[in-house]
């Protein structure tokens, strides 16, 4: 049975049980009914992928006893509670001891199908969150996600990890550029020596010669000692540059001479010393649009570009928010030496629908908010709003997918609809429904 998407169900109502199941089926999880808590009991173990769904009035054990007994077998594994019409104590007792969420009586088969989805969403990002935390050495640990683009990236970087070649990084603000130079220089042969990063958006000009070459005991005045260099340091290593696109024309000449001769001096030296390190570069801009345009030395450009490598932004692959933000409401707990608060399946389908101008920076810090009980007014809203209905969840994931297959296909609708495997006609059919424009996406090809 496929425990991606396991629903066990606890009804004694045999006819009632029926209902469920089938609800849930139709949904696409695997289910396993059963007409008592004891039962339950039974199927139940540490890890894993299910969510559980139970009435309150059982025979024998009833549900919120069962909820207690699941927390303490795990206690993130999520139980949603069935309680009888106008029964507000027991939706609050249920709720007290950790229920994901509950039910009221009557209640619609698309609604139970909604919460348990929801549920499964953070609880297998919950899972594979926790997997990561126990091997940090790998690199799905560093760059995470399980997207088709972020799956590429890690090849990439696995496939030039030890490579000599310069790289260049393209990503938009927050992308994790560095992160992706560092994973470049960890998984290969240069981890034994220095990963140098600099900012070239932070490094005046007047400082640069001896920020990264280095500078002997007297060189210039206040030079009271000898000072070693970034590419110095970062010898057997990697030279880490980041916003290279800032970098004045001038400093960029001595850049690429260095690039060029694979070697340098010390300000104050006329000893010449080997350049040792590999260079990576990132960059926000298309440099080499930049370059053409006159405002980026196009050799030093093509020096850097050997090898070009883009990371996409969070936009483009939203099925990779869950678990990333899972991933950073462990690493700021960690941090904050508590526990990791539960992320409510609803927050998270929130986050997948917004458009993160700060990739996963600004992730990142929404999690350290959420851990901390710092969110904005905006952000607590979402987080206690009544959950989108199953229509809104569809309509802006799809909304979203549609959009990253336009931007990717330079809003060219051909391109996007065989990208998603759809006629023409029923790509523009779901733009109208969604609102969606092609303004700013580039083409204008239908």
């Amino acid at each position: 049975m496929d425990e991606q998407h396991m629903a066990i169900v606890v009804e004694d109502d045999p006819e009632v049980r029926l209902g469920i199941a089938q609800a849930l089926q139709i949904a696409g999880l695997e289910v396993i009914a059963l007409e008592s808590a004891e039962q339950a009991l039974q199927h139940l173990q540490r890890g894993m992928r299910a969510v559980v769904v139970t009435d309150v009035r059982l025979p024998g054990m009833h549900g919120v006893a069962l909820l207690e007994a699941v927390k303490r077998i795990d206690a993130a594994l999520p139980v949603i509670v069935i309680t009888g019409h106008g029964d507000v104590q027991t939706a609050v007792e249920s709720m007290r001891a950790g229920a994901a969420d509950f039910l009221e009586k009557p209640f619609s088969s698309e609604r139970l199908a909604q919460l348990a989805r929801q549920s499964l969403l953070t609880r297998c990002a919950y899972l594979d969150a926790r997997a990561l935390g126990d091997v940090p050495q790998r690199i799905e640990a560093r760059i995470v996600g399980r997207s088709p683009a972020i799956r590429e990236l890690r090849h990439k970087l696995l496939s030039l990890a030890d490579a000599d070649a310069s790289v260049l990084i393209h990503g938009e603000t927050g992308t994790g550029k560095e992160a992706a130079a560092r994973s470049l220089h960890a998984f290969g042969a240069r981890d034994r020596h220095a990963f140098v990063a600099l900012n070239c958006a932070g490094l005046p000009e007047t400082l640069f010669d001896s920020e990264i070459f280095g500078h002997e005991a007297g060189a210039f005045t206040g030079a009271a000692s000898r000072r070693i260099g970034k590419i110095e340091f970062a010898a057997g290593g990697t030279l880490f540059l980041d916003e290279i696109e800032t970098m004045p024309m001038g400093l960029q000449a001595k850049l690429l001479r260095v690039l060029q001769e694979r070697t340098f001096e010390r300000l104050g030296s006329n000893q010449s010393r080997p350049m040792q390190c590999r260079v990576v570069a990132g960059t926000k801009v298309d440099l080499r649009r930049l370059a053409s345009q006159g405002r980026f030395r196009e050799d030093l450009y093509y020096r850097l570009a050997v090898v070009g490598i883009d990371i996409p932004p969070l936009r483009e692959r939203v099925e990779d928010i869950p678990l990333l933000f899972q991933t950073f409401v462990f690493d700021a707990a960690r941090a904050a030496g508590q526990a990791p608060p539960v992320v409510p399946g609803a927050f998270a389908l929130d986050l997948m629908t917004r458009d993160w101008p700060g990739n996963v920076r600004e992730l990142r810090n929404v999690a350290e908010r959420f851990v901390l009980g710092m969110l904005s007014p905006q952000e607590s809203q979402a987080l206690s709003q009544s959950p989108l209905s199953f229509e809104q969840q569809v309509g802006a994931f799809e909304r979203q997918l549609i959009l990253q297959a336009l931007r990717r296909a330079g809003g060219r609708i051909s391109v996007a609809a065989a990208a998603l495997g759809m006629p023409r006609k029923t790509l523009y059919d779901k733009m109208r429904r969604l609102a969606i424009s092609r303004e700013g996406l580039g083409a204008d090809e239908g």
